[in-house]
């Protein structure tokens, strides 16, 4: 995943607190539950197909690129995608479960929403890169707090920035400066961009059981649905925040 590190870039969650719960576990403990190892396999499996999409994306824009500098760094960025990607398949396996039949049910969902936003040029693919990928990594830091530390750590590492928000931002605040005319159009697919992820992610976890239980309660420390509406308000406070970084009105 591409999103920022910074914390003026990132949603803001919840004040860290002595964990609780399933989240004071390990997952030798927490997977006794057999909803929570349900939820915990969708959420392996939707992140590893999203980290395999993104490495797939990344190698796509790499063509797109104006310079050989641009391509060498997006060649760099998508091989950290695909060792995230490793990673993750690799826990799974771990866990005892087929990977590919873990990531299957997110497969139309994702493809579904990069059909829907395919760029139609360079600044395009570096916006939707900063902002679709970094919400998704904001939802699931949000939900990373309630899990088991094992599973915690893991989630975690495989959403650390490859590089592309602090390399975007640079592209993109540069091509604005070269003709202002780009800030408009870039803002808008922006909002659009906004929009069509937070509606693929309310899809997603609608869809299966197993992830929805875990948001609203009833699996481990889910989120009460107050909470989930204080979630969606901090992710979209990190949007705003990072398109005022990218110098696009929200």
């Amino acid at each position: 995943m591409t999103s920022s590190d910074n914390p003026a870039h990132a949603a803001e969650t919840p004040e860290a607190a002595a964990p609780t719960g399933v989240a004071a576990q390990d997952w030798a403990t927490a997977s006794a539950d057999p909803h929570y190892r349900a939820a915990v396999v969708d959420l392996l499996g939707a992140l590893a197909y999203g980290e395999l999409a993104a490495f797939e994306r990344l190698a796509e824009d790499a063509k797109l690129a104006p310079t050989l500098a641009d391509k060498a760094e997006l060649a760099k960025m998508a091989s950290a995608e695909f060792h995230h990607f490793e990673r993750l398949r690799g826990r799974l396996t771990e866990i005892g479960e087929e990977p590919t039949a873990a990531m299957e049910p997110f497969v139309a969902a994702l493809d579904g929403f990069h059909k829907q936003t395919a760029p139609s040029d360079w600044l395009e693919g570096l916006v939707k890169a900063y902002v679709g990928d970094s919400i998704a990594s904001d939802f699931y830091r949000e939900v990373a707090a309630r899990l088991d530390s094992d599973t915690r750590e893991l989630v975690l590492a495989v959403l650390d920035d490859t590089g592309h928000a602090e390399f975007a931002v640079e592209k993109v605040r540069a091509a604005i400066d070269a003709d202002p005319r780009v800030g408009g159009r870039l803002a808008l697919w922006a909002r659009r961009l906004m929009g069509e992820a937070l509606s693929q992610s309310q899809r997603v976890v609608a869809e299966r059981d197993a992830l929805s239980t875990m948001l609203v309660g009833g699996v481990a420390d889910g989120f009460d649905l107050a909470e989930v509406g204080r979630m969606f308000s901090r992710i979209t406070e990190a949007h705003t925040k990072r398109m005022a970084a990218l110098g696009l009105a929200a």
